[in-house]
């Protein structure tokens, strides 16, 4: 394997983050990389009513807000050595491209859960990934 120079872990700040991050941070130990953890925020304003009781800007506000916070919590917690944190507002799949070749990332770490049925159709983010990105992408099988 070459040795990897910057590492993209994306995590969802779900329970398969640690198992994610673990990953990243073994190969990143293997081969001296730098490590960028990204979270994107997918704010879609529902507004059944017609009315928002609250500006949707101020909602998607407070959401960046607390998944920096819990971003932070996570990779102190974990111990993430030479980790810079970036959280992301948008398409998830947009922002994961962009992250990694704004960060000229040669190697990007998700997790991909197990589907069954009329999920096994739909486009899930990490096969979007694993074709339209530039560099490597490894998948790593959640519980």
């Amino acid at each position: 394997m070459s040795g990897y120079k910057k590492i993209l872990l994306l995590l969802d700040l779900s329970d398969g983050s640690e198992q994610v991050a673990g990953a990243g941070q073994r190969i990143a130990g293997y081969s001296d990389a730098e490590i960028l953890a990204l979270h994107v925020v997918e704010f879609v304003p529902v507004d059944p009513m017609g009315e928002s009781l609250m500006p949707s800007a101020q909602i998607e506000e407070d959401l960046i807000k607390r998944a920096k916070e819990r971003l932070a919590d996570l990779t102190q917690r974990l111990g993430l050595e030479r980790t810079s944190c970036k959280v992301a507002a948008g398409n998830t799949k947009t922002e994961i491209l962009r992250a990694a070749q704004e960060a000229k990332a040669d190697l990007i770490v998700l997790g991909s859960r197990e589907r069954h049925g009329l999920a096994i159709l739909v486009n899930f983010t990490e096969d979007t990934i694993l074709h339209a990105a530039h560099c490597d992408v490894l998948a790593v099988r959640l519980k």
